[in-house]
């Protein structure tokens, strides 16, 4: 695959970027179109550094919380007369 008409300022930021992070311009490139497509890593999530105001459940906690809420999505057609 080849891209063509790359103007200088796009280049220039990508020649920078791989300078950067040490990485090859081809390298780079293929991870700039794949997070623009949606299939590039993610950031990491940092879930620890907001326990202290969120909290953490685990995945029993989490479970039970669904199964005690589940209630909460019927519509009772009543309601809306």
């Amino acid at each position: 695959m080849s891209i063509h008409g790359i103007d200088a300022a796009t280049e220039k930021a990508i020649l920078e970027r791989a300078k950067k992070e040490g990485k090859s311009v081809n390298k780079v490139v293929k991870d700039l179109l794949a997070r623009a497509l949606g299939l590039g890593e993610r950031l990491p999530q940092r879930k620890s550094e907001f326990a202290d105001i969120c909290g953490i459940w685990s995945e029993k906690e989490a479970a039970e919380f669904l199964r005690n809420v589940a209630d909460f999505e019927a519509v009772d057609p009543r309601d809306w007369k």
